[in-house]
């Protein structure tokens, strides 16, 4: 069986979308980001399945399957994961050239209990923050990968339910990396209230 885990690029004041929810700071950065997609790169090979929401899918579709991304270290493997979009507007998700991802239109819970089901490896839901909150609402999420960019934008959206009930997350690794980035992964206790 699958595991979930969440990642997410958060500024250093916790935010992973900015009041408009949208996701801006990264274009903040100068883009010498080596060490971290050699990281990513080395981190993928375990992973087989993306879930994404609806927003975050137009963001990646618009990049990662076209000739833009074709020099960029990890548009094989990701362009390579099993993909499932949740959306109840979209009736299809394709991918450029590739094959379509599979959407899912019914009860999220349900369906990503379904492809954890499946999966032998992991399955990583990037962005998507309303999604992820209905992941850890549900007790779904094993694991939480935070990438900290030394940007802070003030106000936002963060990646844990506003309304949830203190947790403790067990620290399973932190590394630092080119252009100030920090990964944080943890592994979440016995679920919790969220």
């Amino acid at each position: 069986m699958g595991h979930l885990v969440v990642q997410q690029f958060v500024t250093l004041d916790g935010f992973a979308a900015n009041l408009d929810n949208e996701f801006t700071a990264y274009e903040l950065l100068d883009g010498r980001t080596d060490e971290f997609d050699r990281s990513q790169l080395a981190w993928l090979d375990g992973v087989e399945t993306m879930v994404l929401g609806a927003n975050t899918y137009r963001m990646f579709v618009g990049y990662w399957p076209t000739p833009e991304a074709a020099d960029e270290v990890l548009t094989g493997p990701l362009n390579a994961l099993r993909r499932h979009v949740f959306s109840r507007t979209l009736s299809q998700a394709p991918w450029g050239d590739l094959p379509a991802a599979t959407l899912e239109s019914g009860d999220a819970v349900e369906a990503i209990r379904r492809i954890k089901a499946e999966t032998s490896g992991i399955v990583v839901l990037w962005g998507s923050l309303s999604l992820s909150r209905a992941f850890f609402a549900a007790g779904e999420v094993d694991e939480v990968r935070l990438v900290v960019m030394p940007v802070v934008i003030g106000a936002g959206r963060g990646v844990f339910p506003a309304d949830s009930d203190p947790a403790v997350l067990d620290l399973r690794g932190a590394q630092s990396f080119d252009d100030g980035l920090v990964e944080l992964h943890y592994a979440l206790r016995a679920a919790p209230e969220w």
